[in-house]
C-alpha cells in the first residue's frame, strides 16, 4: 500500500489518486445525516478500501487476539504472533473472495441470513441464524469480560459494573447512526490502536531499553540451563528452594526452535499452532 497526500488523514489503505477519492467520498458519507432502513444496515454500500481495512483492523484487535498473540509469543517467540496472522489473513482472504461473488449475484441482499434463505430455503435460513446468534452471544460476551478486565486493571472500578456500561455507549452511537456509525467508531479505533502501538514502541526501544540490549536479554535467556534457571527463580539462590517451572517462566532454550531461539521463524511449536 502506499500513502495518498490528498486524502492521508483518511484512508488507512490506498492504491491511487482514484482510490483515495473514493475514501474520501465513503468518509464524507459517514457524516452525513441522512437515514433510511437500508442507508441504516448498510451504510448506503458505500464503504471502500481504507475504511474497510480500518474496520477490520478494530473489529480483529480484541481481547482474544491481544492476549493469544501475546501468550503464544512468550511460548514460541516471533514465531507465534507472526503465524497466528498469518493463519487468521487466509479468513480475511477468503472472506474477501466471497463477499465480491456475493455483491455481483445479490447486490441488493442486506445480510448473510438473507441470502441463504433466498438460495437454500427456510431450513437453512434457521439453522444459519441459529449459529449467527450463537456466534454473536459468544463474541459480544467475551468482548464484554475482556474490556471490563481491561477497565478494571487501568482504573480499578469494578469488572461487573463496567461490564454493565460499557454496552451503552455501543448501543447510543448504533442506535444512532447504524452501521454507519459502527465504522466511524471502528476508524476512531483504530487511530488509537496505532497511537498505542507507535507510544509503546517508543517507550520500550528508545526510552527504556533498545534492540540491541532486548537482543541480548533473549540471548542470555535461552543460554541458561535448567539448573540455573532453578537458581534463579528460588528463595535464595539455590535449587532447593526453587519454584521454577518451565511452563510459567520463561528460561532456557524454547523447545522446538532452532537453536532454542526466541527469533527464529524456524519453530514447529509455532508453526503448528
Amino acid at each position: 500500500c502506499c500513502s495518498c497526500s490528498c486524502c492521508c488523514c483518511f484512508c488507512c489503505c490506498c492504491i491511487d489518486i482514484e482510490s483515495c477519492h473514493s475514501n474520501l467520498n465513503s468518509f464524507v458519507y459517514i457524516f452525513s445525516f441522512t437515514t433510511t432502513t437500508t442507508t441504516f444496515s448498510t451504510a448506503g454500500r458505500m464503504i471502500k478500501t481504507g475504511l474497510t481495512a480500518s474496520v477490520i483492523v478494530s473489529q480483529w484487535t480484541w481481547a482474544a487476539t491481544l492476549l493469544q498473540s501475546s501468550n503464544v509469543a512468550w511460548q514460541y517467540g516471533v514465531s507465534g504472533p507472526f503465524w497466528y496472522a498469518s493463519g487468521a489473513t487466509i479468513q480475511i482472504l477468503l472472506f474477501g473472495v466471497i463477499a465480491i461473488s456475493l455483491k455481483k449475484v445479490a447486490p441488493s441482499a442486506h445480510t448473510v441470513c438473507e441470502i441463504v434463505n433466498a438460495r437454500w430455503g427456510r431450513t437453512a435460513h434457521k439453522t444459519f441464524l441459529f449459529f449467527a446468534f450463537c456466534a454473536n452471544i459468544i463474541v459480544t460476551s467475551m468482548l464484554l469480560l475482556g474490556g471490563a478486565a481491561t477497565v478494571e486493571a487501568l482504573t480499578g472500578m469494578d469488572y461487573r459494573l463496567a461490564s454493565f456500561l460499557i454496552p451503552w455507549g455501543v448501543i447510543l452511537y448504533t442506535s444512532a447512526g447504524g452501521l454507519k456509525a459502527t465504522f466511524l467508531a471502528s476508524y476512531i479505533h483504530t487511530v488509537i490502536i496505532f497511537l498505542v502501538l507507535v507510544i509503546m514502541i517508543f517507550v520500550v526501544y528508545i526510552k527504556y531499553y533498545s534492540s540491541d540490549l532486548i537482543y541480548t536479554f533473549l540471548d542470555k535467556t535461552v543460554s541458561y540451563s535448567e539448573e540455573e534457571c532453578q537458581a534463579i527463580y528460588s528463595r535464595d539462590g539455590t535449587s532447593a528452594t526453587t519454584f521454577y517451572n518451565a511452563a510459567t517462566y520463561a528460561c532456557g532454550a524454547v523447545s522446538g526452535n532452532n537453536s532454542g531461539s526466541y527469533l527464529t521463524m524456524l519453530s514447529g511449536d509455532g508453526l503448528m499452532f
